[in-house]
């Protein structure tokens, strides 16, 4: 390896704490089996049932960034219920993060102090599909990360709250 060459970069977990940081390759604690930085594909066909749930449940049709928005504006209420606002903003900006390693076009989005999003509106003009696969991408890692965090079933029941027509049955 060269010397400038990190050899942990992506290959060891980090652990900080008072004494200094601690690191240690991934192999030995088995954190290499599911990288987070890559929705799973349960959370991806939750996402679209919900933007399909969310599109049959209006009267009218509207363009597909305004079914994204009341997808994403559903999830944050019932999720700034359980995590906060604070919390609720913080898994945003990072399954931003991840979501623009996907697609560029959410370079220009951001999220609030409030945890609603800004900028949505441009990517939805720029895009050809209206922004819907940006929109799936944010929510499949909004999803994905909170599974990390709070576990599937709990994730499944803050949907379910959301959505409480929803089936949730495979």
């Amino acid at each position: 390896l060269d010397q400038d060459q990190d050899p942990y970069d992506r290959r060891v977990f980090k652990l900080k704490g008072i004494a200094g940081e601690l690191r240690l390759p991934r192999s030995i604690i088995g954190l290499h089996s599911r990288r987070m930085d890559a929705p799973t594909a349960r959370m991806r066909v939750l996402a679209e049932r919900l933007f399909a749930e969310e599109a049959s449940s209006q009267a009218e049709p509207h363009p597909n960034v305004h079914q994204a928005l009341r997808v994403f504006e559903k999830l944050r209420t019932s999720l700034t219920l359980f995590v906060g606002t604070d919390g609720f903003t913080a898994l945003t900006r990072r399954a931003l993060a991840l979501a623009r390693a996907e697609t560029a076009l959410l370079q220009g989005v951001t999220v609030q102090t409030n945890g609603s999003l800004l900028g949505f509106e441009d990517v939805a003009a720029q895009a050809d599909n209206c922004g819907t696969e940006e929109a799936l991408a944010l929510t499949s890692h909004v999803l994905s990360l909170l599974v990390t965090f709070i576990g599937e079933s709990l994730t499944l029941r803050l949907v379910k709250d959301a959505w409480p027509d929803l089936s949730l049955d495979d």
